[in-house]
């Protein structure tokens, strides 16, 4: 959701055989008219095609804009117009603090990893269907894989040296915000628990230490407690 006016405006159904450099030069001499246009996304990617942001210095402008152009023709399609749900990059590095940046990408991320495991499950879904050769599946009971779970507040820390305990995993996961504690398994080495206050803790310490070689081979994997 959004956390301030939203400077950035959201066009469909634009023509998908333009280049992109063409494309956007068109939207920045369309848009213009209403105000200081200072970042436009359009990417090549099958889903990203036909679509772009539109970013305004201020609100006000994205506002006019989303209101006097939707219909809009150009390369012989109307364009479909809205003002973004979210507010873009370059929003919050111009108007923001360096805090402000780093939540708005926390919350990218956080909404990346969720997008993520949604399309998993209906992937998954999808398969176990009649029709092809599994057997069907009720999406309530598909099983995510661990780098699609959505974020939580408890990470879930595989492949640790055998010799580590509370302590030593402590002062890996204890310097993020929000640290509450480490727990291990009784009778399971190479394995831990750690729990943060919030999901946006356990999102930069998951950022921060996925990866990490412990040790002299052990690469540590770190992704979300299954709910």
């Amino acid at each position: 959701m959004a956390t301030g006016p939203i400077a950035t405006v959201y066009v469909r159904n634009l023509e998908e055989r333009v280049k992109i450099d063409v494309l956007k030069e068109t939207l920045r001499h369309v848009f213009s008219e209403f105000g200081v246009v200072i970042d436009i996304i359009a990417k090549t990617n099958l889903k990203a095609k036909g679509q772009a942001f539109v970013v305004f210095e201020d609100p006000e402008s994205a506002k006019a804009a989303a209101e006097e152009l939707q219909g809009f023709i150009i390369f012989e399609k109307p364009m479909q117009v809205a003002l973004a749900r979210t507010r873009s990059d370059a929003t919050v590095k111009s108007h923001g603090t360096e805090e402000d940046v780093e939540m708005h990408k926390r919350r990218r991320l956080a909404e990346k990893d969720k997008r993520k495991a949604l399309e998993a499950a209906e992937e998954q879904s999808r398969l176990k269907r009649p029709g092809h050769g599994l057997k069907s599946l009720n999406p309530a009971t598909t099983v995510i894989p661990d780098e699609y779970l959505p974020p939580n507040k408890i990470l879930f820390v595989q492949n640790l040296p055998e010799e580590y305990d509370v302590e030593a995993v402590t002062k890996i996961f204890g310097r993020f915000d929000g640290f509450r504690e480490v727990r291990l398994v009784p009778g399971r080495r190479g394995i831990a628990f750690v729990e943060y206050a919030g999901e946006q803790g356990a999102i930069t310490a998951k950022e921060n230490t996925a990866g990490m070689v412990l040790g002299d081979t052990n690469t540590i994997k770190v992704t979300y407690q299954r709910q």
